[in-house]
């Protein structure tokens, strides 16, 4: 039997998931919510870019994707900037019965420690209230940040640390409100971007820094975070804007999780906008980008995880691998418990009915 499921949101990540909810036999796609006015009345098809229709016309209204009574909405609308509103979202999906999976807010990946506890208990009235259970996940937070250094660690006999980096080239990245508003690119250097205040960093990845502590056993005593920008030497476009000279056009930055003052879990990111920007600073293990994983301990692991992607580079391929995840997950959040699920709480993730076979010539 299918699974009823609709779509909130059709932007970078949004339109790959429901790519996959259209094309996935397991699913049976039955409302597509939007929040820009242009793209209302079209059908889901043209908005995942593919070359089908499918009888689903977008709308603006949330009430209408619960009317439509699914049994899971996928839920990617924009949660950075505007948390509460995401917050509220996810909740009146939980009160009506109908479990969630998402990007977004990134804060309900592993919200305990790192979220006010009020409002974690009002997300869990709200699932209990109506039955249902809310997964958040990614690629990092996500899977780079959990699932593959946990799945590491179980074959340890100890470790001393875990660092998880991002390493990528953004400049074919056009997501602009992440790229200027969040990240600072392009604004002075005596500029502080909306990410690097105190505690944001900490917000977002806290997440996924608790959620590797609680898989290790361990409690973390204190978040620390660090960040670095680099000038651009001239001015240059992207494909999210224009850099100008002496902007920020390279980050550095770092959040980890001390034990007894050590960084026990560490996760770091060095995001460019040219490939020739600090050469100091680590550097992909391939292309223009790439995930590592590094334990130390016995035995050390040093991981490179370099995605790629037949429709687009390391970037558009990043983004896939978090929507794959998402959607992969809605059969067993169905069979989970009410409430907010972690990766601790879902069965190991096995891309069960994704196989496909080889492509006829």
């Amino acid at each position: 039997m299918t699974i009823r499921v609709a779509q909130v949101a059709t932007g970078n990540a949004g339109r790959l998931t429901l790519r996959q909810l259209i094309t996935d036999d397991r699913f049976d796609l039955v409302a597509v919510s939007v929040s820009d006015p242009a793209k209302v009345g079209e059908d889901a098809g043209t908005l995942a870019g593919l070359q089908v229709t499918t009888g689903i016309a977008a709308v603006a209204d949330l009430d209408a994707v619960i009317a439509a009574a699914p049994q899971c909405v996928v839920y990617c609308a924009m949660g950075d900037t505007r948390p509460v509103e995401a917050t509220n979202d996810v909740r009146r999906i939980l009160e009506a019965g109908i479990d969630v999976v998402g990007s977004a807010p990134g804060t309900l990946q592993f919200p305990w420690g790192t979220m006010p506890q009020k409002v974690i208990d009002k997300v869990e009235a709200s699932a209990q209230a109506g039955g249902a259970s809310v997964y958040v996940t990614g690629v990092d937070p996500g899977f780079a940040s959990d699932l593959v250094p946990l799945a590491l660690a179980s074959t340890c006999q100890r470790i001393e640390q875990v660092k998880c980096y991002e390493l990528a080239d953004y400049a074919t990245y056009d997501g602009a409100e992440v790229m200027f508003d969040l990240m600072g690119f392009g604004k002075p250097l005596t500029d502080t971007p909306l990410l690097f205040l105190p505690g944001v960093l900490g917000l977002a990845w806290g997440t996924a820094i608790r959620m590797m502590a609680e898989g290790l056993g361990i409690e973390v005593d204190e978040i620390v975070e660090h960040w670095e920008a680099e000038p651009a030497p001239e001015g240059y476009d992207i494909a999210a804007g224009r850099i100008e000279k002496g902007t920020i056009a390279a980050l550095k930055f770092s959040i980890s999780g001390l034990v007894a003052g050590h960084p026990a879990i560490v996760v770091e990111h060095v995001t460019r906008t040219r490939d020739d920007l600090r050469p100091d600073w680590a550097r992909p293990a391939a292309g223009g980008g790439s995930y590592r994983v590094e334990i130390t301990g016995e035995p050390s692991y040093v991981v490179d995880i370099v995605p790629s992607s037949e429709h687009g580079d390391h970037n558009h391929a990043a983004i896939v691998a978090a929507c794959g995840r998402i959607v992969n997950a809605i059969p067993d959040v169905l069979a989970a418990p009410p409430g907010i699920r972690s990766t601790l709480d879902l069965p190991l993730p096995t891309g069960r009915g994704t196989y496909v076979g080889p492509r006829q010539a």
